[in-house]
């Protein structure tokens, strides 16, 4: 790892930690610590944007890669930012349980927690770093192929959000389970797509110098998706609101990898 990938590496770590710093003062002016979902997806933004502007590799690569995250980024966080802002001044039950469990210094508590927030964009951040030095002049195999799969998970992932959204706009399927479309082959195909998002950046970066260091974003991101915050939490919330109807879902349907379902059609 050379100079240029620890420079761009800190820069990218302070750009993110100033701007969660930002979102937290903007997070106590509305009362709602959930803003920082939507800060986290849209973070990517500037940071990659950065890293195409002062990386050393080859301008190719660093615009496309820049294109990439900036319109994944802008999505997602567009999609999130509407969920918040449809619920608000109600808080996400993840951050209402954050205040229970730190009653004396919530705000303190949540400086931490949207920093920590803020190392995890810089950690994630890894693949574009190295893609933004690699000094190859040209695109190859391997970039074609992350930008391909990219496309294909970009796709699937606008697909599955779309089909759950029109799900729950229907007032008849309130407190129901979605089973239609992509929700018929897997629990999660929007964190299945999610996923293979950020394997496509894995496999963008991959034939750079160091790539292999960017293998660390989608199995970070796999560890949340399943141990964390992701599939855990869903599930726990949808056994508690849907019950048996869930449970039977659990029972016919992939937890993450769209695959056939047992359910009779």
């Amino acid at each position: 790892m050379n100079e240029s990938f620890w420079s761009l590496s800190s820069l990218g770590l302070a750009l993110a930690m100033t701007m969660m710093a930002l979102v937290w003062i903007l997070a106590r002016v509305i009362n709602n610590a959930g803003i920082v979902d939507v800060a986290w997806s849209l973070g990517f933004t500037p940071i990659v944007l950065a890293f195409a502007a002062l990386g050393t590799g080859a301008p190719s690569r660093r615009y496309l890669l820049a294109a990439m995250v900036c319109l994944w980024s802008i999505r997602l966080g567009s999609y999130i930012w509407v969920r918040v802002a449809k619920h608000h001044p109600e808080e996400d039950g993840r951050y209402a349980e954050l205040r229970r469990l730190y009653p004396k210094h919530p705000w303190l508590m949540f400086f931490g927690f949207f920093q920590l927030q803020a190392v995890l964009l810089s950690v994630l951040s890894v693949p574009f770093v190295v893609a933004a030095i690699n000094p190859a002049p040209h695109l190859g195999v391997w970039e074609w192929t992350g930008a391909a799969i990219w496309l294909v998970a970009m796709l699937g992932e606008s697909i599955a959000d779309a089909q759950l959204h029109r799900f729950r706009s229907d007032p008849a399927n309130k407190g129901r389970t979605c089973m239609v479309g992509l929700w018929r082959y897997s629990r999660h195909p929007n964190y299945f797509f999610e996923w293979m998002i950020w394997v496509a950046y894995f496999v963008f970066a991959v034939g750079s110098p160091t790539g292999w260091l960017a293998i660390a974003s989608p199995a970070i991101m796999l560890f949340f998706l399943f141990k964390v915050t992701g599939i855990p939490a869903t599930e726990a919330h949808a056994l508690k609101s849907r019950g048996d109807e869930y449970r039977e879902y659990q029972r016919t349907t992939s937890v993450f990898v769209p695959w056939f379902s047992k359910a009779p059609r």
